[in-house]
């Protein structure tokens, strides 16, 4: 299942202008700011999804009954970019454990690359809910790759992929490689062009760049 938070109006599609703004891209700090309130967005949106227990809380004038979650997710990014969505649904989400997964293009002189993951720290997730985010989903495939590092530790019950901007490759990508079925797709927005560098268009430039600054 895919679901694409663009298509409704509401204010997450101010914050997508935002990020894409050129000018206001020089702002690091907003930029970043924008991205952890895109990932709380995310984050409200997934909630619904998730299953709920009653509980009884005591207030100072009497008892109340009030439903909570009745498990906490996994939250996962890709470092270095998803940074601060990550934080957006960390959030929200404030008592979940949390996952990294460090992922690069290896570039060869032809100018074509491979995705390499480097580093990975995660909790358990056998059984458990996993969100796994990155800002932009690309070509698909370091998604992909994360996702299948990430389950050396366990098999989720169900996986949510969240990504503010996606190309339409990348999804069908996702689509035909993800080795299961039990994940939802969550997108901000969905552009049609992918270059032959594999860079959204029109896309926003380095996410990791715009928020943390250039890299050699």
């Amino acid at each position: 299942m895919i679901h694409i938070l663009a298509e409704q109006n509401s204010i997450f599609n101010q914050y997508i202008s935002e990020i894409r703004d050129i000018q206001i891209q020089k702002d690091p700090i907003r930029f970043r700011r924008n991205m952890e309130r895109m990932g709380e967005f995310f984050a409200y949106e997934i909630s619904k999804t998730m299953a709920y227990k009653d509980v009884i809380t005591q207030t100072p004038l009497g008892d109340a009954e009030c439903k909570v979650l009745a498990e906490q997710p996994v939250i996962s990014t890709i470092l270095r970019a998803g940074l601060p969505l990550h934080t957006g649904l960390l959030n929200v989400f404030d008592r979940a454990q949390n996952a990294f997964v460090s992922a690069y293009r290896r570039h060869h002189k032809d100018n074509s690359f491979e995705i390499a993951i480097e580093y990975l720290s995660s909790p358990s997730l056998e059984d458990k809910t996993l969100i796994v985010t990155d800002p932009m989903l690309a070509t698909g495939s370091s998604m992909v790759l994360a996702y299948k590092a990430l389950v050396g530790k366990g098999l989720p019950r169900h996986t949510h992929i969240v990504a503010v901007i996606a190309s339409r490759q990348g999804i069908e990508y996702i689509k035909a490689h993800m080795p299961h079925t039990n994940y939802t797709l969550w997108v901000g927005v969905v552009d049609e062009e992918l270059t032959a560098q594999s860079y959204i268009v029109p896309g926003l430039g380095d996410a990791g760049d715009l928020a943390f600054g250039e890299k050699l």
